[in-house]
């Protein structure tokens, strides 16, 4: 596996926790709006300039990615962000809750995962890839890195264990309790022994990030175009990545909230359910799984737990992921919600939301409907799931498939702003 040094554009030390901001996308556009006020050094502003504008502005307008690029030259111009001199490498930590995990900060190469050394194992969708490749374009940098993992290498860790016993460049805690650090690896043979022993690590996964990744590879593609000449060597032919052992991560749930029971009635529902999920128990206080194959549901003030049967149980990579029996076994065949990426009818619930979230959106839509579409529709219904583990998802891309959609919930997020990769 290729990784390659690059020289990052990023916060000087006294000013890095207020710029670090959370990837742009766990916020809606009035959430974003709300946590840009007050920070102006935050990196949110630039990675969603559609903040500095009115509420209704149109927020895919070419200003609104003209503003994000002013405003990144304008923090580098008032020495907000600086640049290292030489292509470095870089560490990344977090620690939660006790719990760290550190990666390498790095450029991986497009053709990698053109070629399938970069492993996938979600879909995207266009319209989300569009954004983000203007916002590339126009910044002509890449700011949010991709959350990939490898699976652990001895000679790596030795290198990153070394180069952790210096200094760190950054050390805060976000507002959310999230430690962060960083380190520089600039002496050009600790360089070039990290880049050597990574060369022997055969592939990398993408943990979280699918359209960062593929507006990064079009928008490198778009310059291979633009550039016929083009060496190879260039900046916009690698993304900036940060690449995490994947014995140090952690996955959280990402549960389910169907709006409606498709018009069966409750018994009728609870007796369809029954005939694929053997209904264990009900209790007033919220459950979660502790297993695979469990699931829990809240359902009309009550949570139920819930145990895949016997029947459906099976080792496919895909088939046998919690997240795709809920979807074959109830949301398609019993609620009618076949394509959960366009389907208005379910909405996705990061388990780090907690049970109480489950809780509040079920109560929030029944409440919004009238007593003819409650007894048209049925009530709505929540599905906590059991979290897809790191083993699952490897081997799922090494199988080259596919997980259904919300399928993994990475935490901690990275932070965005910490290190830019300028294209050219």
């Amino acid at each position: 596996m290729f990784i390659r040094p690059f020289k990052a554009v990023r916060p000087r030390a006294d000013a890095a926790s207020q710029v670090a901001a959370l990837p742009y996308d766990v916020y809606d556009r009035a959430e974003a709006a709300a946590a840009v006020e007050g920070k102006p050094l935050s990196f949110l502003n630039i990675d969603r300039p559609e903040t500095q504008f009115a509420p209704d502005a149109d927020m895919y307008a070419d200003a609104v990615y003209e503003k994000g690029r002013e405003l990144l030259d304008a923090r580098v111009a008032d020495g907000t962000f600086v640049s290292d001199d030489a292509p470095c490498f870089y560490l990344y930590e977090l620690v939660m809750d006790g719990r760290s995990q550190v990666g390498i900060v790095a450029c991986c190469a497009v053709d990698d995962y053109l070629d399938g050394a970069v492993k996938k194992h979600e879909n995207t969708l266009e319209k989300k890839e569009r954004d983000r490749i203007r916002h590339i374009d126009a910044l002509d940098a890449q700011t949010g890195p991709i959350f990939l993992t490898y699976r652990d290498d001895a000679a790596v860790d030795a290198l990153v264990g070394q180069a952790r016993s210096r200094e760190p460049l950054y050390d805060f805690t976000s507002e959310d309790g999230i430690v962060h650090r960083a380190w520089i690896i600039d002496a050009a043979d600790e360089v070039e022994a990290l880049a050597a022993a990574f060369a022997a690590v055969p592939c990398a996964y993408i943990a979280d990030g699918h359209h960062r990744a593929a507006s990064a590879v079009k928008v490198g593609l778009k310059r291979r175009e633009e550039h016929p000449d083009y060496t190879g060597d260039e900046e916009f032919n690698f993304f900036l990545s940060v690449l995490f052992p994947a014995s140090q991560l952690a996955i959280l749930p990402y549960n389910r909230v169907a709006h409606d029971l498709n018009g069966a009635s409750v018994d009728e529902f609870m007796v369809e359910l029954g005939k694929r999920y053997e209904i264990l128990h009900a209790q007033d206080t919220p459950l979660e799984p502790i297993d695979k194959g469990a699931a829990a549901m809240y359902l009309q003030g009550k949570w139920y737990g819930l145990g895949v049967r016997s029947e459906f149980e099976n080792d496919h990579p895909v088939d046998g992921l919690d997240a795709s029996l809920l979807q074959n076994l109830v949301l398609d065949p019993m609620l009618d919600i076949k394509d959960p990426r366009t389907n208005e009818r379910i909405e996705f619930v990061g388990g780090i939301r907690g049970l109480g979230e489950l809780e509040r959106r079920v109560r929030m839509l029944d409440a919004a409907k009238s007593a003819e579409e409650m007894a048209e529709r049925g009530p709505a219904v929540a599905f906590a799931l059991y979290p897809t583990a790191i083993g699952e998802l490897l081997a799922v891309a090494d199988a080259g498939m596919l997980m259904p959609p919300k399928s993994t919930w990475f935490e901690p997020k990275l932070r965005s702003g910490l290190f830019i990769h300028r294209l050219s």
